[in-house]
């Protein structure tokens, strides 16, 4: 008998429909030879310290740092749990083959190889890796079995992030919550959160710290045409009006006229934080709602495999795309067929095969997410807007380039009595230069596919603004024109960086912390990014549930306690993304067999060995103040000799308003609240 483990009941009953197990028992399917059962995702997670030995069930500095000799795993404790683990554990020693059918990626390699060994699994294993759930997609990888031990360096890979992240979080959580947190409160460390905290942090203080500094631009309105002065930007009031008096009064005249034409490619299809950070700039998506929302349209079959980081397809796609393209023409959402349309342009003719989307030196373990051909049904309404993203870019790849005309002009007000009477070394004097560009659409292309209302979307507060000129069509100017204008003098103010928003944070998380705008650069520098694109969404869920940050409509706002963790850290190797980065490029090379698995586990152990003992002679008076989220804990905490309120957390009843200071007392901010007051006061 052959058994198949799945990662979900689900997915299980999928596998078994096609392979012939129709026979329902308790925890598994049989029939035509084969048995399949599933895990509800992890059975099993690594020991926890107590389960090492006494000695660490105690919270203490004296026995930090703790490294087992030997890391081991225990089924979690969950009764649910325990039984399916029995029914797997009794099928599998009684089997005469395994196929390893869980999810295709490091985590579910992961899941799947801890069971077996838990398990005791002695018989050979065979490993069904597919990219979509659909039936035809099922039936081709069991055709194409691989075996078991190819997958050995994606397991290593997983196991020693796994321990790695063991290491870490539990020796530097307990370090810092009983050095500095007095105790009193969990302080969570961990390989990834801390580091993606301190991002946060350190772009809040640079918005509180800021100070505007006023600078001046003068511009001319020409036939209702804005120029601009291309000396850009006057840093004090006086040399700006001097500019304006110089040219106030004195005729415009157009100096050059300049068209050009220009070509824009179609924008790479999705990999998961690309399409995590549309989601949440178009609708307010958290990047767990975005991965929930991928991972049910995959379940679903309609999508392929969404726990990717890249961008493109592999060759043997291209000739699926004509028929996936059918599926998307059949696709109706409330009695309309969005698609249709757009895919009957395309027909009649081979699809175009570009380099930027088909490229199999690009795709590892799978490709960019894309519709599987499957005709959506059923669909919830956010289920549908993130469908309808991934079709359109899909469909978009195969239009033509977007074909656009620039035009530049330039013009200049010419200050005469300087031409007549010239001053020494202010030759610069005789004239200003003024500029404006626009850009008008000659060739829609792929820009077809989507519709004004898009185009025309609100932009959101941390984002690069559009071109300006984009879409702008300009009056015809004609070269040596001449004529009055209107000059202006507009005084404005340097601004802050904006603060993170989630789609803003997992940009920064992908490329380590740096700013890139660059397509290219940002590809190269996510070999050093922080996370997985797959681990990502839980990492900032985790810093809300700890009460790290907060979200201000679609800011991410860090709390006093998130600001205090961050400034108690000195250890660089905790909150530097850099140095997190070069950990992630380490389990990517392990995953591919450049990098020891073993000696990446060895280094670790060997820098919290340091961070312990640099901590432990720290005589510095750090600690954080204790700042409660739960009713139960702030009233314990409020009797608790030292313990400190602070203006501006969140109130730890409702968790909805802030704590502000009255004349006698503490309260939340929401005391006043007509339909729905929050009753948490403290006195002073």
């Amino acid at each position: 008998m052959i058994v198949c483990i799945a990662e979900k009941p689900s997915v299980a009953r999928d596998i078994a429909r096609i392979i012939g197990a129709t026979s329902s028992h308790d925890g598994y399917m049989e029939g035509n030879g084969y048995q399949v059962t599933w895990t509800f995702g992890h059975l099993c997670t690594l020991k926890e310290p107590n389960d090492y030995t006494d000695a660490w069930k105690r919270w203490s500095l004296s026995s930090l740092p703790m490294i087992p000799p030997r890391f081991g795993i225990k089924l979690i404790d969950d009764q649910g749990i325990k039984k399916q683990f029995t029914i797997i554990k009794r099928l599998m020693q009684a089997a005469d083959g395994i196929i390893n059918c869980g999810d295709a990626g490091q985590e579910g390699e992961l899941i799947q190889q801890w069971v077996m060994q838990k398990a005791g699994a002695k018989c050979p294993v065979k490993r069904l890796w597919i990219s979509s759930m659909t039936d035809e997609a099922i039936r081709e990888g069991f055709q194409t079995l691989k075996d078991q031990s190819q997958y050995q360096p994606l397991y290593l890979a997983g196991l020693s992030r796994a321990i790695g992240d063991w290491i870490l979080g539990m020796n530097a959580t307990r370090l810092y919550t009983l050095k500095y947190g007095q105790n009193r409160q969990v302080l969570s460390i961990g390989r990834v959160q801390t580091p993606t905290l301190a991002l946060i942090v350190n772009r809040q203080k640079e918005i509180d710290n800021f100070k505007p500094e006023p600078y001046w631009i003068l511009a001319t309105i020409y036939r209702d045409t804005t120029f601009t002065a291309t000396k850009g930007k006057f840093t004090s009031k006086e040399e700006g009006e001097k500019a304006f008096k110089t040219i106030e009064g004195k005729p415009f005249t157009v100096t050059k006229v300049e068209k050009k034409e220009g070509k824009e490619q179609p924008p790479q299809l999705y990999d998961l934080t690309s399409l995590q950070v549309e989601c949440n700039r178009k609708f307010g998506y958290s990047a767990e709602m975005t991965l929930n929302l991928i991972q049910s349209l995959y379940e679903k079959k309609v999508t392929t495999y969404p726990r990717v980081d890249t961008q493109y397809l592999s060759d043997d796609i291209y000739p699926k795309c004509p028929s996936i393209m059918n599926g998307l023409f059949q696709a109706v959402f409330s009695g309309q067929a969005p698609y249709a349309e757009l895919v009957k342009i395309l027909g009649g003719k081979p699809l175009k095969k570009s380099k930027k989307v088909f490229d199999t030196s690009k795709v590892t373990d799978h490709h960019a997410i894309i519709p599987t051909g499957v005709v959506p049904r059923g669909l919830t309404d956010a289920e549908q807007h993130v469908f309808d993203l991934v079709a359109r870019r899909f469909i978009a790849v195969f239009y033509p380039d977007c074909k656009f005309s620039t035009t530049t002009v330039l013009g200049e007000v010419r200050n005469e009595q300087a031409v007549s009477q010239p001053s020494p070394g202010k030759q610069n004097e005789e004239a200003i230069e003024f500029k404006v560009s626009g850009k008008e659409i000659l060739e829609p292309g792929w820009r077809s596919v989507y519709m004004k209302e898009e185009r025309k979307e609100e932009k959101t507060e941390g984002e690069e603004k559009k071109d300006e000129t984009e879409e702008r069509t300009l009056p015809a100017f004609t070269k040596g024109e001449s004529g009055p204008h209107t000059p202006t003098l507009s005084e404005k103010q340097t601004t802050p960086p904006p603060y993170y928003t989630e789609a803003t944070l997992l940009r920064a998380m992908e490329t380590a912390g740096k700013f890139v705008e660059d397509e290219a650069l940002r590809a190269a520098l996510k070999e050093n990014g922080i996370g997985r694109p797959s681990s990502r969404a839980s990492i900032i869920e985790t810093l809300f549930k700890r009460h790290y940050i907060r979200r201000e409509r679609k800011r991410l706002v860090a709390t006093p306690t998130g600001i205090q963790l961050i400034d108690t850290i000195k250890e660089e190797l905790l909150k530097s993304c850099e140095l997190t980065g070069i950990w992630e490029k380490k389990l990517r090379d392990i995953e591919h067999e450049k990098y020891d698995a073993g000696q990446f586990v060895e280094e670790l152990k060997q820098q919290i060995t340091q961070i312990v003992n640099d901590v432990l002679r720290d005589n510095s008076p750090r600690h954080i103040t204790v700042i409660t989220e739960e009713p139960k804990k702030a009233k314990k905490a409020s009797k608790k000799k030292g313990t400190k309120v602070v203006v501006g957390a969140p109130c730890p009843l409702c968790g909805k308003g802030t704590i502000i200071q009255g004349k006698t007392a503490y309260g939340c901010s929401r005391w006043n609240d007509k339909e729905a007051p929050c009753a948490w006061r403290q006195p002073l």
